[in-house]
């Protein structure tokens, strides 16, 4: 009777045990689409803002399925960064294998995507909300069946002529954009720590409009 009681004991601490540490993991997803042609785009912001991240903190993306992913720990909070192999209209596939591979709550997920609305650089912090005409995001909202998740809206502006709007998106940063860039991607980098640290609501009021 006692041994049958402590394993329902164990069995139960694990479980609790277990659901506090993915409480304390993160994915944090960063959108664009793989292959060099791609790599200094405006649509690839999610991306660009993930590989500084692994750069300013020296860690290192593999190739797993459905996306590259990186691993980093800062107090007692895990961070599972990705960038989805799916290109952009696909990306729903990978962050549904990975929220439920690494059994993490959808309110610990954070989607950084470009955003044609926002002038360059700025910074809008949401938890829900429509696609707003961005495939990437509106592939996620199809796949996890609802538009409440948290999601990173970089400003790339609409400095564009009518009928302009693709070449423009899947454009190269001008010399200007490009100056100024490094400071934003700073800027993502602290967004996404206090997003783990502090939780989404301080986030945005820490951050969006900044």
């Amino acid at each position: 009777m006692v041994n049958i009681l402590q394993k329902i004991f164990w069995k139960k601490a694990n479980t609790q045990a277990a659901v506090h540490n993915n409480m304390k993991k993160f994915l944090i997803v960063g959108l664009g689409n793989i292959g060099e042609q791609y790599s200094n785009t405006r649509h690839n912001v999610g991306f660009n803002i993930l590989d500084h991240f692994a750069l300013k903190e020296n860690i290192t993306f593999e190739t797993e399925k459905l996306g590259d992913r990186a691993m980093y720990k800062l107090k007692g909070r895990t961070f599972v960064l990705l960038k989805p192999s799916t290109f952009m209209n696909l990306s729903g596939k990978a962050v549904k294998f990975w929220l439920n591979k690494e059994k993490i709550p959808l309110e610990n997920v954070l989607i950084i995507a470009d955003d044609l609305n926002l002038p360059f650089g700025s910074i809008r912090l949401k938890t829900k909300g429509s696609d707003g005409g961005h495939n990437g995001l509106k592939d996620i909202q199809d796949k996890l069946n609802t538009t409440t998740y948290n999601r990173f809206r970089f400003g790339i502006s609409d400095s564009f002529g009518q009928g302009r709007q693709t070449d423009y998106v899947l454009g190269e940063w001008s010399e200007e954009e490009l100056q100024k860039l490094p400071e934003r991607l700073d800027k993502s980098i602290a967004l996404i720590k206090s997003f783990g640290l502090a939780g989404i609501n301080i986030t945005m009021n820490e951050f969006n409009g900044k």
